[in-house]
C-alpha cells in the first residue's frame, strides 16, 4: 500500500485524479449522498468531499481504507453483498473499480438497490482499446493485470437492465501527459453514466391509475 500511495503522488497521477474528480464532480451535480466502491485509500474522495459530498467509502480491504482520511465514513465490506439499507445514496461511483469485483453484475443490482429513487450510478471503467491499457498491461507487477472483466459491451447491458444510461470515452494519456478526448483507441477511460430505472412494478401500479 506504501508503495501504491507513492506512485499516487508522481505528477502523472495527480493529472489523472485531478482530471477524474473534476469528471465526477460535473456528474453528480444535485447529489448529496455518495457511495464509492472500491474506494481503496479514498484519494479522489477525499476531493468529492472538500466539494460538500457525504462520501462514504467501500472496499473490501481494510489496510486501503486505514489509509482514507480521517473523518470520512469507511467500511469494510463487499460490493456483492452490501449491507446498506434501500434507497440511501443519491449516487453509487465506482472509480475504476468495477471491473476488478467478481460478480460485477451482482454488484450493479445491490447498486440499483442502495440508490434512491432517481439515483446516479457513475462507473468509470479502464479502456482495453486504449494504448494506456496496452502499455501497462505489458508490466507483470501492473494492478491492470488484476483486471477480471474487459467486455465493455457486456457490463453496460447489464447496468442498463437497472439504470437509463449514456456512454463515453474519456482521457486521453500520452506518456507522462494527459488530454481530453472522446477517442476510443486514444481514451484511457470508458465511462457508463445511469439513473435508476423505475422499478416495473412501480410503472404499472402507476399506469392502472
Amino acid at each position: 500500500m506504501n508503495k501504491y500511495l507513492q506512485s499516487c503522488k508522481t505528477e502523472f497521477w495527480e493529472q489523472v485524479f485531478k482530471a477524474e474528480t473534476d469528471y465526477i464532480i460535473r456528474e453528480l451535480e444535485g447529489a448529496k449522498d455518495v457511495l464509492s466502491v472500491g474506494c481503496g485509500p479514498a484519494i479522489i474522495e477525499a476531493g468529492l468531499a472538500e466539494h460538500g459530498f457525504n462520501i462514504t467509502g467501500l472496499d473490501i480491504s481494510e489496510e486501503a481504507l486505514q489509509c482514507a482520511p480521517d473523518g470520512m465514513r469507511t467500511i469494510v465490506g463487499s460490493a456483492e453483498t452490501m449491507s446498506f439499507p434501500a434507497s440511501c445514496f443519491d449516487a453509487v461511483i465506482y472509480v475504476v473499480s468495477l471491473q476488478f469485483i467478481e460478480n460485477y453484475k451482482q454488484a450493479i443490482k445491490q447498486t440499483a438497490r442502495v440508490l434512491r429513487a432517481d439515483g446516479k450510478f457513475l462507473a468509470l471503467l479502464l479502456n482495453p482499446c486504449s494504448g494506456f491499457f496496452k502499455e501497462k498491461t505489458k508490466n507483470p507487477a501492473s494492478y491492470i493485470n488484476k483486471i477480471r472483466h474487459t467486455d465493455l459491451t457486456e457490463i453496460e447491458r447489464t447496468a442498463a437492465e437497472y439504470f437509463s444510461v449514456q456512454t463515453e470515452y474519456f482521457l486521453g494519456t500520452r506518456g507522462a501527459e494527459t488530454f481530453q478526448t472522446r477517442t476510443p483507441d486514444l481514451a484511457a477511460l470508458y465511462v457508463i453514466k445511469g439513473i435508476k430505472r423505475e422499478p416495473l412494478q412501480a410503472k404499472g401500479a402507476a399506469f392502472k391509475r
